[in-house]
């Protein structure tokens, strides 16, 4: 099969087309036919080794955790699904080996739902690990209720799409940030936009008192919504560990097939919907992670694979 892989930590430049073999089947796994894969900053990073400490790799590694795809085989302990079925993931595993930047991907049954009827395939692909974080951050941390005002940082971007969208779907008021170019976007999506900048708490400050907040960048995202008063075990913070020093939550998201279905549901009824931005060819998969790098795009980047 035509996958992409890496032989050695770093930049871009490591990746490369490869014809790699098949992957077996596990009892507890389903093969999937791959037909978008979603590009995710964490791909990036485990690319460069940042989280080496923590993750074994196995090289050539194929990057990749998130997937939308057809069944093809099933392990022999699933009965959950059944060749033909159109399936996504959050489908990341204990070592780096097996990713979705493939045409075949063994993906755990614990991982994946079926694929909200109406979403695209690219759609479909940028779901999982965005709205898993969303997701779980902000109804399994945070417990965000028709009684918030939430506030969240870098609003226009993948999770932060997705989680006003939870947020205002739960009935919460959504304060989030962004660049100008996205107020727009924000509004379209039932949140009240504020910029970047010197002077975001009192930007903030002016809307009104804040809950709870979500933190989808770090550094001053993060000393901004210390300066409002949240209290601290109502801030969650998915790129920033510094935030358990103020009495928040780290939330590293995991996957779940029972939150994955509740975000279909969510999807099918209209009242989730994934923003996306790009999509590359699979052969250009280190065009599209130089993108997601720069840290700029409104929404999800995709690649095509078939």
């Amino acid at each position: 099969m035509k996958a992409i892989v890496y032989r050695r930590y770093g930049g871009p430049e490591v990746l490369e087309v490869a014809e790699a073999e098949e992957p077996k089947v596990g009892p507890d796994s389903v093969l999937l036919q791959v037909r978008s894969a979603a590009v995710n900053p964490v791909d990036w990073k485990l690319r460069e080794g940042y989280l080496d400490a923590v993750i074994d790799s196995v090289f050539p590694v194929i990057p990749g955790w998130d997937v939308a795809g057809v069944v093809e085989r099933t392990g022999v302990s699933v009965p959950e699904f059944e060749p033909g079925d159109e399936v996504i993931g959050y489908a990341r595993q204990d070592v780096l080996r097996h990713g979705s930047y493939a045409e075949k991907l063994a993906a755990p049954v614990r991982t994946l739902a079926r694929k909200p009827r109406n979403y695209t395939w690219a759609q479909a692909a940028g779901l999982p690990l965005a709205g898993l974080t969303a997701y779980q951050a902000l109804m399994r941390t945070l417990r965000i209720t028709g009684e918030d005002t939430v506030l969240i940082h870098a609003a226009a971007g993948g999770v932060g799409s997705l989680a006003v969208q939870l947020a205002r779907d739960a009935g919460a008021r959504v304060i989030g940030t962004a660049s100008e170019r996205n107020h727009d976007y924000l509004r379209s999506l039932g949140a009240e936009p504020v910029s970047y900048g010197e002077g975001l708490a009192e930007r903030v400050r002016e809307l009104g008192p804040v809950t709870a907040a979500l933190d989808t960048v770090g550094g001053d995202a993060l000393r901004a919504t210390r300066e409002l008063g949240v209290p601290g075990h109502r801030i969650a913070s998915v790129a920033d560990g510094e935030v358990a020093e103020v009495g928040g939550s780290y939330v590293f998201v995991r996957p779940d097939a029972a939150d994955l279905a509740a975000l279909v549901e969510l999807a099918e009824a209209g009242r989730l919907t994934v923003d996306v931005a790009e999509v590359f060819p699979l052969e250009k998969a280190a065009d599209a992670q130089r993108s997601s790098a720069e840290g700029h795009t409104r929404g999800k980047i995709v690649l095509e694979v078939a």
